[in-house]
């Protein structure tokens, strides 16, 4: 690491921090609205901004482009569709959302059903947060430094040893940002990362094809191309991560979730200063997601053609591609802009925890008139021990047997399902009482759990070694009757999503909610929508449905 490169990533990260002291020195962090939603100030690029950083961190990054270096580009389908279900949540839920004038979701499933249904769901954010989204955050970044500076042989210490200390410098700085920020504070430093981070990340594959072509980016695609064309394959296999048919199961609930249902990336769009801007805000990260796969799945067929086979894990894929053709002069540079998306998925959730346990647990549970300032100090204290636990978990996600994105994925599936079924019949029928919801929240993750944890592994195992007693070796062979033994854990999502919709409608059906709130729209913001949400949105529908056309 030369002089250069230190410089400028510490130049870069200093140039952050002030412009986001700056933006935010005249917001009253004190109030609860102050802290939480940046005193709805935010405007619709710094949103695209803030929702394009909170999403596209190290561990979309490094595990996307891992699977895509194992896999190809079939699994650009967690990007493309991401545009279809921010589309559907800017036209369809936000004005159903910000009409109430809402801080956290939990608020609107409390004014759909009771307390007590809210605090179970605030309750399942934050361990989301906490043991899954935070800790594999944490971890792929460390992993990240450690592969593009291959830090272990600079310090002179273990792989191990590195990913903790990495772990622990990202975190503690990430809570400071986070819990003593505020959103405006953690909005502004994404939005100012996020430029830097399409600017590099798009570098990446440039200077990639420039080394497979010899200085030549036309010669590059076209070795590429030719010389993998099973990396090109839209249409996933029955053994694949993401089997083709999934995507209009499981993969879209998972979509809708999280942009539609998720507390950290929609806390971006509540601060926003009208519907309208928080409906151009989503509309405008939704277009940018189309392209989004040259950042994190094209590095990865790269990666895959210029080491071939000389890695050990395909999550050091990306790293060791940024290692390897990045000129110095730009290293510290992107280092300083990957640090930033790391410290903004990680601030980003951390505030979200500070919301979530300020607003919907801690008046709940400990202090019921509790002032604004009582509960902004509470969700601090709250934001600092769930940093340090998940400190503590992320470096022991290196034992994920299939990938760090297929973790990610698999575990918040148990999560995602009960979720998004409760809001989603919240909104389209008044009917289902409160019961209905508890019982789905808690039967559905128990549900998914058993299902990942039991069933699946029994029938798979118990197929493969039917298959090997009948004299079945070939691997291929294999790989395909292990996969058909049980449903993909995306056509699961799926079935279990239906099945938690008809149980919350049976409890409609047999003790139907018989008293109803008034609702009342809010005049804490403008909310008259964008009336070119529509076609701005069916406009980025049409692209991404061309993309799979193109390449199928």
């Amino acid at each position: 690491m030369g002089f250069l490169t230190i410089a400028s990533f510490i130049g870069f990260t200093l140039f952050v921090a002030v412009v986001s002291w700056y933006a935010t020195r005249k917001t009253d962090e004190k109030s609860a609205e102050g802290y939480y939603l940046g005193g709805r100030t935010l405007g619709a690029v710094t949103i695209a901004g803030s929702l394009l950083l909170t999403n596209l961190s190290a561990e979309q990054i490094v595990g996307l482009n891992g699977q895509a270096f194992a896999e190809g580009l079939m699994v650009m389908a967690w990007e493309t569709l991401a545009a279809i279900a921010m589309v559907f949540t800017a036209i369809f839920l936000l004005p159903k959302y910000m009409k109430k004038g809402i801080t956290t979701i939990p608020q609107f499933i409390e004014s759909r059903f009771d307390k007590h249904t809210k605090a179970i769901l605030s309750i399942l954010f934050l361990f989301a947060y906490g043991v899954v989204l935070l800790p594999t955050i944490l971890y792929s970044g460390s992993l990240a430094f450690s592969t593009m500076f291959n830090l272990p042989d600079v310090l002179n210490m273990d792989s191990w040893t590195v990913i903790w200390i990495c772990v622990w410098a990202i975190g503690t700085i990430g809570m400071i940002y986070a819990v003593f920020g505020g959103l405006k504070a953690v909005a502004v430093s994404d939005l100012i990362n996020a430029i830097g981070l399409l600017a590099g990340g798009i570098l990446i594959p440039i200077f990639g094809l420039l080394l497979i072509g010899d200085g030549s980016l036309g010669d590059g695609l076209k070795t590429l191309w030719d010389s993998n064309p099973e990396k090109f394959v839209m249409k996933g296999k029955v053994d694949s991560s993401i089997p083709f048919g999934t995507i209009f199961t499981g993969m879209m609930l998972a979509q809708v979730y999280y942009w539609g249902t998720n507390q950290s990336i929609l806390q971006r769009v509540f601060g926003a200063v009208s519907l309208k801007e928080g409906q151009k805000g989503m509309l405008l990260a939704a277009f940018v997601k189309v392209i989004i796969p040259l950042v994190v799945v094209v590095p990865g067929i790269i990666s895959w053609h210029v080491f071939d086979g000389q890695l050990e894990n395909p999550d050091q894929a990306y790293p060791a591609l940024v290692a390897k053709v990045l000129p110095a002069a730009l290293t510290g540079f992107f280092a300083a802009v990957l640090f930033g998306a790391v410290l903004s998925s990680f601030n980003s959730l951390l505030n979200s925890s500070v919301t979530l346990f300020g607003v919907d647990l801690y008046r709940f549970f400990f202090k019921p008139n509790a002032s604004d300032i009582d509960t902004v100090k509470a969700g601090k204290r709250f934001g600092l021990g769930l940093g340090f636990i998940s400190m503590i978990i992320a470096p022991f996600i290196a034992n994920a047997p299939d990938g760090l994105f297929t973790y990610i994925q698999q575990s918040l599936g148990s999560l995602s399902v009960p979720i998004l079924a409760v809001v989603m019949t919240g909104i389209m029928t008044k009917k289902v009482p409160a019961l209905g919801a508890k019982v789905v929240m808690i039967g559905g993750v128990v549900l998914y759990l058993i299902s990942l944890l039991f069933l699946e592994p029994y029938f798979r195992e118990s197929a493969l070694t039917t298959a090997q007693a009948q004299g079945i070796t070939d691997v291929a062979q294999l790989s395909v009757i292990k996969a058909e033994a049980y449903p993909h854990y995306l056509h699961v999502m799926g079935i279990l999503f239906a099945f938690n919709i008809l149980v919350m409608l049976l409890f409609g059906w047999l003790r139907p909610k018989k008293v109803f709130t008034l609702e009342k729209d809010t005049d804490a913001i403008e909310i008259t929508p964008w009336k070119y949400a529509f076609a701005i949105g069916a406009f980025i529908t049409l692209l991404v449905v061309s993309t799979y056309f193109i390449f199928t």
